[in-house]
């Protein structure tokens, strides 16, 4: 990732974490709603190489875990996210037929939100955090994963579109 690339998506980064802060934690939607962060990550991760999915991943999960809703240890969403955004880079690279598929990139992205959410669990439990009941917890994974799948077809259109202009791969006619 040359340093062009990262000046110009850091910034991005940065105003999707405040958005998801400022307004998103404001939603309360039923069934638990959803994390924008963490879409937009994967569905960047998804348009990248595993490199840059891992890099993305690193940015994205200090952002969550400096998060005021997050009150886990830091490091946790942070391990989490360059674990799910280097997976979904991996599965979408070198591969056209996924990438110039919109369905298959918000499929990605609706898998990755439900295993990083899983993995988060159980990290969580390895560090020996308190996890609530079963049906609690499978209630707020359906949920997130819902939205996740609602919410990934609004901003895949946008993230590519952004992904395209900080790569340089956007074809100019």
């Amino acid at each position: 990732m040359s340093l062009r690339s990262f000046l110009l998506s850091s910034p991005l980064f940065f105003g999707v974490f405040l958005f998801q802060e400022a307004f998103v934690t404001q939603l309360r939607l039923p069934f638990g709603g959803f994390n924008l962060l963490l879409i937009v990550a994967l569905i960047w991760a998804a348009l990248s190489t595993p490199e840059i999915g891992a890099l993305t991943g690193f940015g994205a999960g200090i952002g969550m875990d400096l998060s005021q809703t997050s009150p886990v240890p830091i490091g946790h969403w942070t391990l989490v996210m360059i674990i799910a955004c280097y997976a979904v880079a991996f599965f979408s690279y070198g591969d056209d037929n996924v990438r110039g598929n919109p369905i298959n990139i918000i499929f990605l992205t609706t898998a990755g939100v439900l295993l990083s959410q899983v993995a988060y669990l159980l990290i969580g439990i390895m560090l020996g955090q308190e996890i609530g009941s079963i049906q609690h917890i499978l209630f707020i994974l359906a949920g997130t994963t819902f939205w996740s799948a609602i919410i990934s077809p609004l901003c895949l259109k946008v993230i590519s579109y952004l992904h395209a202009n900080v790569f340089g791969t956007r074809n100019l006619l």
